[in-house]
């Protein structure tokens, strides 16, 4: 049986079952390298074929019983193929946790214009008297055992006084803001944060870009909305986790990703 493994648009090959899977115990073949042998009728990755285990079996082989003990050696297109594996995994260095904290901290900055948009359509009048009520809310707030019931009242009052102009821009900004930030992501794994740091978002395991949905739906969108449910806890929870050894953040683990240095 002949074997041919893919991976990167590169293919390699052929290979024995028996090479196959000493390069699979190894692991100078990964499980989600594509596969292809005589009887298929396309590529599948490697580790659909193996029910996820570091061992293939096609149904129906019967390996060859070999007159002499079997000794592998590797052909020039195997050690090329575990070279290139091995160059693939010294060239990624994980992103440290400062670096990573600057770039949190550039991307929660471009959010702050939008509460200012807020205000930017009061007259000098509705500004007085929205500092005087942000005043006496602040001053409540700090007040041990304050009348919830006047908070509310100060807040709703707040809220009112911004007109439909101001919510719709500020909505506007928003969404060009995650317009952006999506785009970046789904074109280098890098939000505008990660570029200003030079760090970018990969799969842990290939080291390979992710999807949209990985880069920015799970790790970005899903938090952003976590957050407003439960902050400050979903931030410690979240932050405590880039203490491990790949220095995954929950919303890493969640999307399966890592940050490495550019």
């Amino acid at each position: 049986m002949q074997i041919y493994l893919a991976r990167n648009n590169q293919q390699a090959g052929p290979y024995t079952l028996e090479q196959l899977n000493q390069m699979l115990a190894s692991q100078q073949v990964q499980l989600t390298d594509l596969v292809w042998h005589q009887g298929m009728s396309e590529w599948k990755a490697l580790g659909e074929l193996t029910q996820g285990q570091h061992v293939y079996m096609p149904e129906g082989y019967t390996p060859p019983v070999p007159s002499t003990p079997f000794e592998p050696k590797q052909n020039t297109a195997t050690q090329n193929y575990a070279s290139a594996r091995t160059q693939q995994n010294e060239q990624y260095t994980l992103a440290s946790i400062p670096k990573r904290v600057l770039a949190k901290i550039v991307d929660l900055l471009l959010w702050i214009p939008a509460t200012f948009i807020l205000t930017a359509f009061f007259n000098t009048v509705e500004k007085s008297k929205f500092a005087s009520l942000n005043e006496q809310f602040m001053q409540a707030v700090m007040t041990p055992n304050a009348d919830p019931n006047v908070l509310q009242t100060l807040q709703t009052q707040m809220v009112d006084m911004f007109p439909n102009q101001a919510w719709i821009a500020m909505f506007a900004y928003l969404f060009i803001m995650l317009f952006i930030q999506a785009f970046l992501i789904a074109k280098s794994g890098q939000s505008i944060g990660k570029k200003i740091t030079k760090i970018k978002i990969v799969d842990v395991e290939t080291g390979e870009q992710v999807n949209l949905m990985r880069g920015f739906t799970l790790r970005s969108v899903l938090f952003i909305f976590l957050n407003f449910l439960s902050m400050p806890l979903s931030v410690i929870i979240d932050s405590v986790f880039i203490f491990s050894k790949k220095r995954q953040t929950l919303h890493d683990k969640l999307a399966k990703t890592k940050v490495i240095n550019q």
